[in-house]
């Protein structure tokens, strides 16, 4: 499942039609954890941790983030809620994406939606995937992603 294709790895597409790779906490959050942490290791925050109050947990998760990441995806890894409907119904029937099943869209589906505020691009993303097929999909997630695009910026554009 981790094959790569038109520039991106299958592993980050979810189940509900997102790709983690355009994530705020991959193109964001992860990278900013990176640097904070090498210039708290310059400035020797790694020595005097320990006497800051709850500084060895900020310091052990700041350190995670930084090495290996805050989430891996929903189809690998533990990332996403474990509890996600949407992954559950997808791995029940063995489809690769929601968008690509028979029942699609439906009461699940539209759950997610109503809970993750819409992901306003989520629905144009699973009709391209519906209608084009794949490579459409991973063409345009490959592009989104060398533009440093992620969902949540896109979402407060249409908002306004």
């Amino acid at each position: 499942m981790t094959e790569s294709r038109c520039g991106i790895d299958k592993k980050y597409a979810c189940f509900c039609g997102l790709y983690c790779e355009n994530c705020s906490v991959k193109v964001k959050i992860e990278p900013a954890a990176r640097v904070l942490s090498e210039e708290m290791k310059k400035a020797g925050f790694e020595e005097v941790i320990s006497f800051i109050p709850g500084g060895e947990g900020f310091w052990s998760f700041l350190k995670g983030m930084a090495e290996t990441g805050l989430c891996v995806s929903c189809r690998e890894g533990n990332g996403g809620n474990p509890a996600c409907a949407v992954r559950i119904c997808a791995k029940e029937r063995n489809v690769e994406m929601c968008a690509l099943c028979g029942d699609y869209p439906c009461d699940k589906f539209d759950a997610f939606l109503h809970v993750s505020d819409g992901y306003p691009v989520l629905e144009r993303d699973n009709a391209l995937l519906r209608g084009e097929g794949w490579d459409a999909w991973a063409k345009l997630q490959a592009k989104r992603r060398e533009a440093d695009f992620t969902y949540s910026e896109e979402k407060r554009k249409e908002e306004k």
